[in-house]
């Protein structure tokens, strides 16, 4: 499960502010442009300013995310879902938007997490560099291992624009992710259940 200390060290440790700005005036002149024209002289800047917003998630624990619960649920034990969570997120081969939605189900066994936090768990991860298949189970494996319930379900369909809008050149494809724990691993008929209720047609 990642933690503040699973960041790389060149992140914890990271360039200055204007280290950054001066990597993004190379990187427009680069392409063979002039950073210091009109339409570029502040572009550095607002390089940084969309950086910090795109990436704040490695500046989040997600396990301290989730670890005020309640147990005061009623004896509550059916499937929680929490679907159509919006994500945004960047591929970290190419820097470039996957852009999808995340469906987040868990089993309680006593204890319940608001569920405004799901979705936020779903941002943290969804706000650093990442792989479909690395941020699908940093979402199921966190909230296996801070909630301990007794299952818990995590699907993600997005589409990828380093395909879409360069490489290959493939508009309208997504690509879909699971990570299934607990009875979603064992039991076909939660599975299904789950997929329904997502939405997804019971895939």
């Amino acid at each position: 499960m990642d933690t503040l200390m699973d960041i790389p060290r060149q992140v914890r440790t990271r360039p200055t502010r204007a280290q950054a700005e001066e990597a993004v005036r190379t990187l427009l002149a680069w392409t063979g442009d002039d950073p210091d024209r009109e339409g570029l002289v502040g572009t550095p800047d607002r390089v940084v300013r969309a950086y910090e917003e795109f990436f704040e998630g490695y500046q989040d624990d997600p396990v301290a995310l989730l670890e005020r619960t309640f147990e005061e649920s009623g004896n509550y034990n059916e499937m929680v879902v929490l679907r159509d969570i919006r994500l945004e997120s960047h591929c970290e081969h190419h820097i470039i938007p996957l852009i999808g939605k995340a469906h987040v189900a868990y089993l309680p066994d006593r204890r319940v997490v608001g569920i405004s936090k799901l979705a936020r768990l779903v941002d943290v991860f969804a706000h650093r560099l990442q792989i479909q298949e690395k941020l699908t189970a940093q979402i199921a494996d966190t909230i296996q291992g801070v909630l301990q319930p007794r299952g818990v379900a995590v699907v993600i369909d997005a589409a990828h624009q380093c395909m879409t809008t360069r490489g290959v050149y493939k508009p309208g494809v997504s690509m879909v992710t699971s990570r299934l724990l607990g009875e979603f691993e064992t039991s076909e008929p939660l599975r299904r259940q789950f997929f329904t209720m997502a939405g997804m047609g019971g895939v």
